[in-house]
């Protein structure tokens, strides 16, 4: 891999886990958060992604990309 590339997958990684962390600490600490509560989020976050008409630049790509994934791993492993 190249190493301007070694960032980009780095930044995603750690968001990635961030993300993954704080929604199973919520999880855990809120009984009141359901898996539609999550959907929720995650159908405000594509319409986020989607509205990137003025551009966000590449760090703001991949921490959205990485945060959408999260959501999306963690609503899935909920309900499997």
């Amino acid at each position: 891999m190249s190493l301007s590339a070694d960032w980009r997958d780095s930044l995603y990684a750690q968001i990635f886990e961030q993300e993954i962390r704080g929604l199973e600490r919520r999880r855990a600490s809120d009984p009141k958060c359901t898996a539609e509560d999550l959907k929720g989020v995650l159908r405000d976050l594509y319409v986020m992604d989607g509205a990137d008409w003025i551009g966000r630049g590449e760090v703001q790509d991949i921490t959205m990309a990485a945060t959408i994934a999260a959501y999306e791993a963690v609503i899935a492993g909920w309900e499997s």
